[in-house]
């Protein structure tokens, strides 16, 4: 998740009565490496073109290989605090960078094979070679002494959510999947074991994170690129896009101005430094600006925005809800699933987005009779406190134990239940949909809330996620979905009547 390089765990910005920044010579002795990082991972230094060159020796195809590594020719940036940096300084750390790389790294090195431990199918990662002696945390743990490393594996101390490491995926003990005692249960398990993200599909978005901020550091030296949303919070899929977020600074951005900014010049640089090996970048001009691009060397799709660190928080909130009760990530990737087969996933299109559709399924369990989730800001404030600087957010849910619920409903009866209440129970005019509160609360009289069809309360700012439901046809064909789903599946009790599961599982 946060920065994977020597780097890593240490907050992005300088304090402000420092002139030169220490934050990123100094580690906080209370951290240990071991949590903070999605895995143990740190690439060697090694640079795009290296790694696509190796996946050309790999395949044959050299000649497809560029011979010259493309560079933008950046005009000096001063950023506030953050100290410009000249094209020609740029380039020489860039080039010197390559020529380390390629003197570093043997031949073999560069067909290492990248295996998955959640499958019998090995993975191979033709294009960044990772030598096994270099995969480790950044600084030794030995040289830290903190009681959290000698503790380190303990269930009283991780409690519910399994640290960022490899054993990530599969599913760490505690976090066993629900046994299905039915042919819908089944059914909805059997789609999520074929279509939850693995190991390897995470490592192929971290390995272009962080190269991305090697090149990005170059122009913000201060910055830090951290990856977010469905990759890090237990509800991706195999085809799941990455989410990136670029912190340039402590202080709030203005997304309209500044984030366009830094955005144009980080669209700069890929479209022509990186365009071996970023395609198709483009900058989005949304409410959250972000830049679209594909990486040729992961083929993974991402949208990078600047400063939306309330993406960072929500990442982690929404990942201790996840790995605190086992029947919520098979539930909330069905109904991903099924909302983007019923073409009501897409919020450039007048639709819910992701983001929306997990927090229903979340709110819809935390309003059970007996409820199967509590609200975990109110239990757990000072894990979730939205003052809490950045590197510290993603290890304090681990305290948390795991929830005990009195509600033993299967899968398939959740799955009909959440498409009912969507469908006959909620007051979608008056009612907001709160996951901070554990219940669905009158709607604000504010602009935010006002004359809007849909109303789902993002935990930690308030504002409403589903505002792109806007319009009244789309809002009326989103109810017709939820009503069809669930009259389909009370009466047939078959997950194929509102999802084709052999199309899903194929597409996953």
């Amino acid at each position: 998740m946060f920065p994977n390089s020597s780097n890593l765990g240490r907050p992005p910005f300088p304090p402000k009565y420092q002139q030169q920044s220490t934050f990123f010579t100094k580690l906080p002795l209370n951290i240990p490496p071991s949590l903070l990082s999605h895995q143990p991972v740190i690439v060697p230094p090694i640079h795009f073109r290296t790694a696509v060159l190796s996946r050309g020796l790999l395949s044959g195809n050299i000649e497809a290989t560029p011979a010259v590594t493309p560079v933008v020719t950046l005009q000096p940036v001063t950023y506030r605090s953050v100290s410009p940096v000249s094209t020609s300084d740029a380039l020489t750390s860039f080039q010197g960078r390559k020529r380390q790389s390629q003197q570093s790294i043997p031949d073999d090195a560069k067909r290492q094979r990248i295996h998955s431990h959640d499958s019998d199918t090995t993975v191979v990662n033709q294009a960044v070679p990772l030598p096994e002696e270099r995969r480790r945390s950044f600084p030794s743990p030995i040289s830290i002494q903190s009681p959290v490393l000698h503790a380190h594996g303990s269930p009283a101390l991780i409690g519910c959510v399994p640290p960022l490491q490899d054993n990530l995926f599969p599913d760490p003990a505690g976090t066993r999947l629900p046994v299905a005692k039915d042919e819908l249960s089944q059914q909805i398990l059997e789609l999520f074991q074929v279509c939850r993200q693995q190991a390897s599909d995470l490592d192929r978005k971290e390995l272009c994170r962080t190269e991305l901020q090697r090149e990005i550091q170059l122009i913000f030296p201060q910055s830090r690129l951290f990856l977010v949303g469905s990759s890090l919070n237990g509800f991706g899929t195999r085809t799941s896009d990455g989410d990136l977020c670029l912190v340039v600074k402590e202080e709030p951005v203005n997304q309209k101005t500044e984030a366009r900014r830094i955005l144009s010049l980080v669209q700069k640089l890929f479209s022509t430094k990186l365009s071996s090996y970023i395609e198709r970048p483009q900058l989005i001009r949304a409410k959250v600006p972000i830049v679209k691009f594909r990486d040729k060397v992961s083929n993974v799709d991402f949208d990078l925005n600047v400063n939306n660190v309330i993406g960072i928080r929500n990442t982690f909130l929404l990942r201790t809800y996840a790995f605190i009760e086992n029947r919520v990530r098979p539930l909330v990737l069905v109904v991903k699933k099924w909302a983007s087969f019923r073409e009501i996933n897409d919020a450039s299109r007048g639709t819910l987005n992701s983001y929306s559709l997990v927090l229903m399924v979340l709110h819809y369990l935390q309003t059970l009779p007996e409820p199967i989730l509590p609200s975990l800001q109110k239990n757990y404030p000072e894990c979730f406190d939205p003052a809490m600087q950045l590197h510290l957010v993603h290890q304090a849910p681990r305290t948390i134990p795991p929830y005990i619920s009195k509600n033993g409903s299967s899968l398939g009866d959740l799955l009909i239940g959440f498409f009912k209440y969507y469908a006959t129970e909620f007051d979608w005019s008056h009612q907001m949909i709160s996951v901070r509160e554990a219940k669905a609360i009158a709607r604000p009289d504010g602009i935010e809330w006002r004359n809007k069809f849909i109303c789902v309360e993002e935990p930690f700012d308030g504002t409403n996620t589903a505002r792109a439901v806007h319009e009244k046809q789309k809002f009326d064909m989103i109810r017709v979905e939820f009503a069809q789903a669930w009259r389909l599946l009370r009466d047939k009790k078959d997950l194929n009547c509102i999802l084709p599961l052999k199309a899903a599982k194929q597409k996953r």
